[in-house]
């Protein structure tokens, strides 16, 4: 799809809806003990070894890159069930499968950050790559049905990269077919908009008196 590979056709950039998914809440399992954390989102552990504690995504990412702990895969991120998403995506052209709304995004950042603890990663990728490409072309597909009469589309269980993606291009969509059906409606818009306002004519003009 155009806009996976063209930041202007999106709302957001790739990195500003990645930053968002970076509050998503992950499992992590510390190896040190450590005080508790109080941040301005929230208070998180004490954390203790080898005893799980769920933190923000940013805050497990952060913690990983110092050796503090280990990232427990979501569990919508394993190879069976990557499977079945994908298996039943091809087998409904018109339906999306529930996935998080940032599956995109965060299994990219573990990918990047702890894919060491990731199971079968290269499989775990391989999968959710198919899956993206499944769900963008079925994008694809329902936005070739939209017509002039069309006024709203749901798109039910779509992720946050692929809302950010088709949101802005949809608009324009719909904005280029009301103008096509409708140019008697623009173009008395547009008169109405450089349409001056008459001047009143209130007689001659007289002359100031000196003082």
């Amino acid at each position: 799809m155009a806009g996976q590979s063209d930041p202007h056709l999106s709302l957001f950039s790739p990195s500003e809806v990645e930053f968002v998914a970076e509050d998503e809440i992950v499992e992590i399992v510390p190896n040190i003990r450590m005080e508790a954390l109080n941040m301005i989102c929230g208070d998180f552990g004490p954390f203790f070894p080898q005893i799980a504690s769920k933190v923000p995504l940013w805050l497990a990412v952060a913690l990983k890159r110092r050796g503090k702990c280990t990232v427990r895969t979501p569990e919508w991120m394993t190879v069976d069930r990557l499977t079945q998403v994908l298996e039943a995506e091809r087998e409904s052209p018109r339906e999306f499968q529930p996935l998080p709304f940032h599956y995109i995004e965060v299994s990219k950042l573990l990918f990047d950050h702890a894919r060491d603890d990731i199971s079968d990663a290269y499989l775990v990728r391989s999968l959710i790559e198919d899956i993206r490409d499944v769900r963008f072309h079925k994008v694809e597909t329902g936005l070739e049905t939209i017509s002039g009469r069309t006024h709203a589309v749901k798109l039910k269980n779509l992720s946050a990269m692929e809302v950010n993606i088709v949101r802005p291009f949809m608009v324009r969509t719909l904005q280029a077919f009301y103008k096509h059906d409708s140019p008697q409606m623009i173009q008395q818009a547009d008169t109405t908009g450089s349409r001056s306002t008459p001047v009143t004519d209130r007689g001659p003009r007289r002359d100031l008196r000196r003082r």
